[in-house]
C-alpha cells in the first residue's frame, strides 16, 4: 500500500513537506513548462530557504506576506515558503493599482513579494511604504528555517469575491489547509504516483488546496502552468502525461470547445478522473466530458470559508449522481430552516457546515459573523437539500434567486434549460430591476462556434420546459459572459456588467419606442391592457411581462379579453400575450375563420 500523508492527517504544511522530503526525496513535486522539476528534497530546501529570508528580514508567524506572481510556479514556491513560517496573502495579478492599494491595507501586509519590473503592486506598495522583495531574492543562499508552525497559527488570508459589497477577509489555519488538503486527497484516492495538471489560479482557494496541498499531502506531483489556455490545454497533456485536472465549469467548457474546434483525439491522454468544483456543473457539461476524455467526472462542493472542500460525489464503482455536488467530504453537512431546525431528507433549506477545516470567522466584521455562524453551524448562503443516501442537491444561492412578483426562481435551473438547445454553449440567468415586480428573469447566452439562434427561438425553446414565470424575458446573445477573477460566473451584478442597468437600477440605452395601436382592434386591445396593468398607454409592441405582467394578470387580461371579442382563452394562448401587436394578430386570424366556416355551412 503506498504511503501518504493524507492518511496521518499532518496539521502544517511545514509538515507535509518535511515528511514527503524523507519519504520520496528524488519524487518529482513540481513542473512547470520551460523549467527543470524540482523533486521534494529540492522543493523542501526551496521552502526553508524562503522561510528563513523571510524570517533574517524580521518577519514573524502572524506576519502578513501579500504575494504577486504571474508564474505559478513562483507563486506556488512564494505561498508554500511564507506559509511555512508566516502568513501568506496571494492577490490576483491583474488587479489595478486601485484594487492592490485596497488589497494590501486591508490585509495590513508587512511585506510584498512582487513580480520582476513594473508592476502596478509595486507603486501601492511604495505608497504605502511597504516593503518589497522579489522572488529571485528569497531564493538566494542563506539561513534555513526550520521552524514547525503550531496547527493553531494562521497560514493563509484570502478575501471573499465580493461583487455588490466590500470583500470579506477569511483567515485560515495551518490545521484549516492540512485538514481539506488531505480530504481532498482521501476523496479523490490520491496516491504518489499521481500528478495534477493545475489550470487553476493559485491566488484561489480551488487551486492552493484542491491542487497544490492535496497533491503533496498524498506525496504526488504538480504541474504549474503559467495560466489557464484552452489552446494549449492537449499539448500539456501531452507533454507532462497528468492523470487529473481540477476546474470550474467554465475551463471545462473551454476545454471542450477547443476539443471540438480541433477534433483532438482526447481520450487517448493519461487522465484517470477530472474533478470539478467551485460553481455548479451543468449535467450536460459533465456528460460531455466524460465523452470526451472517457473518464469519470467527479463534481465537489467547496468555497473559501471552508478551506475549499465540503463534499464530492465518489469515484467510481460507486455512484456518481448527476446534479449532485456528493456526500460530506471532510466537514459535517446538514440542512436547516430559517429558526435553525436541521431539516429532514428531501427538504429544502440553506446548507451549513461545521468541521476542522472550517475558518473561525471574517475578520473584523461582527455583523458578517452573527449571520454566518449561528446555532453552531457555518451557514454557507447556499440552498439544497440531502437525499436518503446522504447525498446533497443545490437548487441555489439565497442571494442569487429571483423573486419575481412573488414567485421564487433559481436560476440554475433556467440554465440547465437552456444548456439543452443544441446551439448553447453557455448560458448564465440572472435578475434584473423591474418596476412593478421588483425582479424580471434575464439570461445571458454564448453560441457554440457556427451555430445560429436568434433570442426568440430560445424563449420559445425555454417556454416549452418551463413555467411561464421561468421563462426569460430577455436574452441576450454575446460573445463573452463576464467571470470573476477565479473564472467563476457571477450572476449578482451580471445586468450592470452586462450593460443593462447601473448601480441604481436604471435601465441604460434608449427605451424601447412607443409604436401606437394601427386600426381599431389594436387600439381596443391596447385600452384594455392600459387597463389591467394600470397603465396610462399601451404600445402595440411592448412586452406583457415587461410591463409587469405575471400569472394572475395573465389570466385576468385573457378573461377581459375574451368577453371584449367573444374568443375563447385558449384560442389567445395559441399565441400567446406577448404583445398587444401579436394578440390582435391572432384575434384577426381566428375571426377569418369563423367568418369562413359560416360560409362554408
Amino acid at each position: 500500500m503506498d504511503t501518504n500523508v493524507a492518511t496521518e492527517r499532518i496539521l502544517s504544511i511545514s509538515d507535509i513537506l518535511a515528511r514527503q522530503a524523507q519519504l520520496r526525496p528524488d519524487a518529482v513535486a513540481l513542473l512547470a513548462p520551460g523549467s527543470p522539476p524540482l523533486n521534494y528534497r529540492q522543493f523542501r530546501q526551496e521552502t526553508l530557504g524562503i522561510a528563513g529570508q523571510l524570517a533574517a528580514r524580521g518577519l514573524a508567524p502572524g506576519d502578513r506576506v501579500a504575494i504577486v506572481q504571474p508564474d505559478a510556479a513562483g507563486m506556488a514556491l512564494s505561498f508554500l515558503g511564507v506559509a511555512s513560517l508566516a502568513t501568506a496573502a496571494p492577490l490576483n495579478p491583474a488587479y489595478r493599482e486601485k484594487e492592490f492599494d485596497f488589497y494590501l491595507s486591508d490585509l495590513n501586509a508587512k511585506l510584498l513579494i512582487a513580480p520582476e519590473g513594473d508592476h502596478p503592486c509595486r507603486a501601492a506598495a511604495q505608497a504605502l511604504g511597504l516593503g518589497v522583495v522579489e522572488l529571485a531574492e528569497l531564493r538566494s543562499p542563506g539561513v534555513h528555517e526550520s521552524r514547525t508552525p503550531a496547527p493553531s497559527q494562521e497560514a493563509l488570508v484570502l478575501h471573499t469575491s465580493g461583487t455588490t459589497s466590500r470583500p470579506k477577509l477569511v483567515p485560515l489555519t495551518q490545521a484549516n489547509l492540512c485538514h481539506s488538503a488531505c480530504n481532498v486527497a482521501a476523496a479523490l484516492h490520491l496516491q504518489s504516483s499521481d500528478r495534477c495538471l493545475n489550470v487553476m489560479p493559485l491566488f484561489h482557494i480551488h487551486g492552493l488546496v484542491a491542487a497544490l496541498l492535496a497533491s503533496l499531502s498524498a506525496g504526488a506531483s504538480v504541474v504549474a502552468v503559467p495560466r489557464f489556455e484552452a489552446s494549449r490545454f492537449f499539448s500539456w497533456l501531452e507533454e507532462f502525461q497528468p492523470t487529473w485536472y481540477s476546474a470550474v465549469p467554465t475551463i471545462h467548457q473551454a476545454i471542450l470547445g477547443a476539443s471540438r474546434a480541433e477534433g483532438l483525439p482526447s481520450a487517448k491522454s493519461n487522465l484517470r478522473l477530472i474533478r470539478s468544483s467551485s460553481a455548479a456543473l451543468p449535467p450536460s457539461v459533465m456528460s460531455e466530458l466524460e465523452s470526451c476524455f472517457g473518464v469519470p467526472v467527479v463534481e465537489a462542493y467547496g468555497m473559501t470559508e471552508a478551506s475549499h472542500q465540503m463534499a464530492s460525489n465518489p469515484l467510481p464503482p460507486r455512484e456518481r449522481r448527476p446534479n449532485s455536488v456528493g456526500m460530506a467530504a471532510g466537514p459535517e453537512v446538514a440542512v436547516m430552516d430559517e429558526a435553525g431546525a436541521l431539516l429532514p431528507f428531501g427538504r429544502e433549506g440553506e446548507v451549513v457546515i461545521r468541521g476542522d477545516n472550517v475558518t473561525a470567522g471574517y475578520e473584523s466584521n461582527t455583523a458578517a459573523n452573527a449571520q454566518a455562524f449561528t446555532h453552531g453551524w457555518f451557514h454557507t448562503g447556499d440552498l439544497g437539500y440531502l437525499d436518503p443516501d446522504g447525498y446533497l442537491f443545490l437548487t441555489g444561492r439565497l442571494k442569487e434567486i429571483i423573486n419575481r412578483g412573488g414567485e421564487k426562481i433559481a436560476p440554475k435551473e433556467i440554465d440547465n434549460c437552456l444548456l439543452e438547445h443544441p446551439a448553447v454553449a453557455l448560458a448564465v440567468a440572472f435578475a434584473v430591476p423591474h418596476t412593478s415586480l421588483g425582479q424580471d428573469v434575464a439570461a445571458a447566452v454564448v453560441l457554440r462556434p457556427g451555430m445560429v439562434a436568434l433570442p426568440a427561438e430560445l424563449k420559445d425553446f425555454a417556454a416549452a420546459r418551463l413555467a411561464p414565470f421561468k421563462v426569460p424575458n430577455r436574452i441576450l446573445i454575446v460573445d463573452e459572459i463576464p467571470k470573476g477573477p477565479t473564472g467563476k460566473l457571477q450572476r449578482i451584478g451580471l445586468a450592470e456588467q452586462l450593460g443593462l442597468f447601473d448601480k441604481a437600477g436604471q435601465a441604460l440605452g434608449p427605451a424601447a419606442p412607443y409604436v401606437a395601436p394601427r386600426n381599431a382592434l389594436e387600439e381596443r386591445l391596447a385600452q384594455v391592457w392600459a387597463t389591467v396593468l394600470n397603465l396610462e398607454r399601451v404600445g402595440i409592441e411592448d412586452d406583457f411581462t415587461q410591463l409587469g405582467g405575471d400569472s394572475l394578470l395573465a389570466a385576468t387580461l385573457l378573461t377581459q379579453v375574451s368577453a371584449a371579442f367573444g374568443a375563447g382563452p385558449e384560442t389567445l394562448v395559441c399565441e400567446g400575450i406577448s404583445t398587444v401587436g401579436a394578440m390582435a394578430r391572432r384575434i384577426g386570424s381566428w375571426r377569418d375563420n369563423e367568418e369562413a366556416e359560416g360560409v362554408d355551412q
